[in-house]
């Protein structure tokens, strides 16, 4: 358990809420998001999901502020238009 605590970065919350949930520390391990996994969540982020879940409650000793700890999602990004765009009116058919 201390690898999986310094790999990903969790504390003793995050570790007593993975144990409660019946998490090892392989499959903690396993679910570090690569850096090609934008939209995978962070493990501490993922065991607090979880727990959320499945207990409808948080284990925290104090007051957390949870801004911090949320997903980042991706930002929509702008359509780019290229010079082959053909307007609907422009079709033959």
């Amino acid at each position: 358990m201390k690898r999986a605590k310094k790999l990903c970065s969790l504390n003793n919350i995050d570790i007593q809420m993975a144990k409660e949930l019946g998490l090892t520390p392989k499959s903690l391990i396993k679910n570090i998001p690569a850096p090609n996994q934008r939209w995978k969540a962070p493990v501490k982020v993922w065991i607090r999901d979880l727990y959320e879940e499945k207990f409808d409650k948080n284990l925290t000793d104090k007051q957390v502020s949870m801004e911090g700890l949320t997903r980042n999602v991706k930002k929509k990004e702008k359509l780019i238009f290229s010079d082959y765009w053909v307007d609907e009116e422009d079709l033959p058919f």
